[in-house]
């Protein structure tokens, strides 16, 4: 069984946003749908991210399932220039779990430029954080553009960063079309279902 026989889902995003603590509320969700879940987490030098997720998910999933990939490079390297490594790890999950339903691969943190290899990720998600500007959308950055689904964290922060939601929503439709943006705060858990059920409706059910 190869990487492409198990849907793939990236998370992007830059340093702070969220995209940890979006993965960590995913998880649970995915695996009491009844999916068979694995993830990567990508970065530069260091295992911290897997080995948080490790603990995280441990009694929740095998613990082969979740793996940290060091890329030794800017993280655009493991997920887009050369994707090798992460497929070579999907294989692995693969090979050990036939019955592998989805991966949920993280980057590492990056600007607005982080965009997923076609060949890694079936389902790309960008994930900015409130706190870094309502601007973002406006940026047109084409993490904010090309991403299959926008996700704007953080919601809860708004109120002290003076950041116009309504004004990320309109800019959001604006730069990205048709494509979905969905606004979350992954301490309240709020939107976390609607992601999963885009995430279903793209790469699980198609």
């Amino acid at each position: 069984m190869g990487h492409r026989d198990v849907a793939t889902v990236g998370l992007g995003g830059p340093v702070g946003s969220g995209k940890t603590a979006m993965v960590k509320r995913l998880v649970p969700r995915l695996d009491d749908a009844g999916y068979n879940v694995g993830v990567i987490a990508n970065d530069i030098m260091t295992q911290a991210d897997a080995e948080q997720l490790q603990e995280s998910f441990s009694g929740r999933l095998p613990a082969d399932l979740v793996a940290g990939v060091e890329t030794g490079a800017c993280p655009h390297t493991g997920i887009r220039e050369d994707p090798s490594m992460n497929l070579a790890k999907i294989d692995e999950f693969t090979e050990r779990h036939p019955d592998l339903d989805v991966v949920l691969v993280e980057s590492g943190g990056d600007n607005l430029a982080a965009t997923f290899n076609p060949e890694l990720a079936d389902y790309f998600m960008f994930v900015i954080s409130v706190a870094e500007g309502d601007d973002i959308p406006a940026k047109r950055g084409p993490g904010v553009t090309q991403a299959d689904l926008l996700v704007v964290n953080k919601t809860d922060l708004a109120q002290y960063v003076d950041a116009d939601l309504d004004l990320m929503a309109r800019d959001s439709d604006r730069v990205r079309g048709e494509e979905p943006t969905v606004f979350t705060n992954c301490k309240t858990e709020e939107g976390v279902d609607e992601v999963v059920e885009l995430i279903e409706r793209s790469v699980l059910f198609a």
